[in-house]
């Protein structure tokens, strides 16, 4: 999905929006004005302290719809799908499901505990809605989307001497001008490196997949090869802290780039938020920052006239197939809503990427007091190719498991990139099948 910015002076934010009706899954259901009382919904969510998403499109929802009130239901953000499967399977589950992860809904889909949503309308321009289809039925809307992008710190880059990245790297020129950081911070008595590559599998297989338009249910990965070579050379020269050291140190991405210990870092966008609000804290030093292009594979997507091939899963909402049919039209309205404009200023307002990106929506993000305000960060932000992280299959989550291992494999040095590919693509024959 594409999804681009058309910068213009004095955008307003659009005051009055259409809410998309949404048509009633059965007899009994009726629409929130149709309501005989109020109505409370209950929605999924993780981490409800530090995640503050899911209260505010909760409490947006209900200044509009006052019958309708959403209470939520936290569950531990690195268990959420175990504990979401089992409330599930006993009865007990939100009516709301709240999708964290794209490669877990065929699971929920086969069990029969998501409702058919295909009848909620959708904004044109909304990326990410593929991901909760399944066999052409959508069991879900996407509300946020966030994608990868570079963040640099200015202050390094001037303390270095190397200029800021302009929108038309390639991965070799990221990994250059990480030589050159390191070197030139070095000799200005800095110990900061020219990047930062979290431990994730992600960091490298995701930009892999996208920019080679690559498939992994098809089981062949020697197209990763060439993108491990160049992480692993910038490893060993120094210019990025290797992977054994950032596991054993138990390394945050927050840590090494909001403290300064290095000048780059891949990241999605749901970064700009935190860094904002830990430099506001305190947590993160005070210094300048933006964010370009996430460097490409082949010079024909760089360039501000073309547009960049990212990678990226969106976060979405689903409804309980078990919800009592007076709720359902409540329930696909709030969808509707979350997933509208409405929605999406909502998120935009707190620094959250929402999976609808419209002129007033991208100013609203960058009018967060703290946020980047140069037009390269903004063409980062809002203009790129967006590919799927996971593709919505039942064999997904065996096969990510099997590239986690190849990852972790390659990285620690244990095996060489050729070996681990081979060893991987065996695995995924034998133990998943391939499509």
């Amino acid at each position: 999905m594409k999804r681009s910015y058309a910068a213009a002076a004095g955008i307003a934010v659009v005051a009055t929006l259409a809410l998309a009706g949404c048509s009633s899954s059965g007899d009994d259901a009726t629409s929130p004005e149709e309501s005989s009382g109020p109505v409370t919904l209950t929605m999924s969510g993780w981490s409800l302290d530090t995640t503050p998403e899911f209260q505010k499109l909760a409490d947006a929802y209900h200044e509009k719809n006052p019958d309708v009130t959403i209470e939520l239901k936290g569950y531990d953000p690195t268990e959420y799908n175990t504990l979401v499967t089992a409330d599930l399977a006993a009865g007990s589950a939100p009516d709301i499901i709240t999708q964290k992860e794209v490669k877990f809904v065929p699971t929920f889909v086969n069990g029969g505990q998501l409702l058919d949503v295909s009848d909620v309308e959708l904004p044109d321009g909304i990326s990410g809605a593929k991901s909760y289809e399944v066999d052409g039925t959508a069991y879900a809307v996407p509300y946020r989307n966030d994608s990868w992008v570079l963040y640099y710190n200015k202050a390094l880059f001037d303390q270095a001497g190397v200029e800021y990245p302009d929108g038309t790297w390639t991965w070799d020129d990221y990994a250059d001008a990480a030589d050159a950081l390191t070197q030139g911070l070095a000799a200005a008595g800095s110990t900061a490196k020219g990047a930062y590559l979290h431990n994730w599998q992600s960091t490298v297989q995701g930009f892999a997949n996208a920019q080679t338009d690559s498939d992994i249910l098809k089981g062949e990965y020697d197209y990763m090869e060439p993108f491990y070579e160049r992480q692993l050379a910038m490893q060993d020269a120094g210019d990025q802290t290797d992977y054994n050291t950032a596991k054993a140190n138990q390394l945050t991405y927050q840590g090494e780039f909001g403290k300064q210990h290095a000048a780059m870092l891949p990241m999605g966008t749901w970064f700009v938020a935190t860094l904002i609000a830990q430099q506001a804290s305190g947590d993160a030093d005070t210094f300048d920052w933006g964010i370009a292009p996430i460097p490409q594979e082949s010079s024909k997507t760089t360039g501000l006239d073309n547009t960049p091939v990212t990678f990226g899963d969106p976060t979405g909402f689903g409804i309980n197939a078990a919800i009592d049919k007076s709720k359902v039209a409540a329930a696909k309205d709030f969808l509707a809503f979350a997933a509208g404009e409405e929605g999406a200023q909502v998120l935009a307002g707190i620094g959250i990427t929402p999976a609808l990106l419209t002129d007033p929506v991208v100013e609203t993000y960058f009018s967060v007091d703290g946020a980047p305000t140069d037009d390269l960060s903004k063409f980062a932000y809002s203009t790129h190719e967006v590919h799927a992280e996971n593709p919505t299959s039942d064999k997904t989550a065996a096969i990510q498991g099997i590239l986690g291992d190849m990852h972790t494999a390659i990285m620690s040095g244990s095996k060489s990139p050729a070996d681990a590919i081979k060893e991987a693509q065996d695995r995924v024959a034998n133990e998943v099948g391939t499509d």
